[in-house]
């Protein structure tokens, strides 16, 4: 399970909290996994590593786990933000998006 969930303006996610001194990050296999099956099944979640080198921070989706693992930050594809605000400020659509792909109209007749 990853380290913090958040409901910001009604919109749950969790994030696995990380910091990088170099390329490389430290990624578990168990982290991995729990963060593959949660996106698979539709869930928002991240990768939010603190860059060290650059002090940027930089949000990676839920599947980008096992690049993370191989490659490091290099391998991955991660927005980098400057400061929070700017990362909250880009995180909403892409929280927006993924509720919106998730709810389906409720068919009645399918009862």
């Amino acid at each position: 399970m990853p380290d913090v969930h958040i409901v910001w303006d009604g919109l749950p996610f969790w994030m696995e909290l990380k910091v990088a001194k170099s390329n490389a990050i430290k990624v578990s296999a168990h982290q991995v996994a729990w963060n593959m099956a949660y996106f698979a099944r539709g869930g928002a979640n991240f990768f939010l590593v603190k860059d060290l080198s650059t002090k940027d921070i930089v949000l990676f989706g839920g599947d980008q786990g096992p690049d993370l693992i191989q490659g490091g930050m290099s391998a991955a594809q991660g927005a980098r933000f400057e400061d929070p605000a700017s990362l909250f400020c880009a995180l909403r659509p892409r929280l927006e998006a993924i509720y919106s792909a998730a709810l389906r109209p409720c068919d009645p007749a399918a009862s």
